[in-house]
């Protein structure tokens, strides 16, 4: 088992950060070159998902799409004022596992993986854990 810490850094308050390329790396230099990548975000207001990366369209429309099911603004009692973060956070889920072979991740053809951010700009840390 190989663990390793990124950390990235988000630029909007909501935005799908396409983190497959950073992952791939690790993956690519890891000395266990097929398993399983457990990809966990520590964080209660971000989220990991696995969806089409090749067209950018498709990460704004989930973006769009889950900030009109959870708007910023509503009667939340949480006095921060990011409980739609927390909320979007809790639907998407904050990891996914992933199997690798021959030091590549098993993705499929317009695949990529996305750290979901709902409160940011923020530096966030993704672990990874390669078994």
């Amino acid at each position: 088992m190989e663990i390793y810490n990124i950390s990235v850094r988000t630029d909007k308050r909501t935005q799908l950060l396409d983190i497959t390329k950073i992952i791939s790396d690790f993956i690519l230099k890891s000395p266990i070159a097929a398993g399983l990548c457990l990809v966990y975000s520590p964080h209660t207001t971000t989220g990991v998902i696995i969806n089409e990366a090749y067209d950018s369209d498709v990460a704004f429309d989930i973006n769009l799409f889950l900030n009109n099911l959870v708007p910023k603004n509503n009667s939340y009692r949480h006095t921060e004022g990011n409980s739609d973060a927390h909320i979007k956070a809790s639907i998407i889920g904050n990891s996914r596992m992933l199997p690798y072979s021959d030091n590549k991740l098993n993705l499929g053809k317009w695949e990529g993986i996305f750290l979901c951010e709902f409160d940011g700009p923020r530096q966030r840390n993704i672990n990874l854990i390669l078994i």
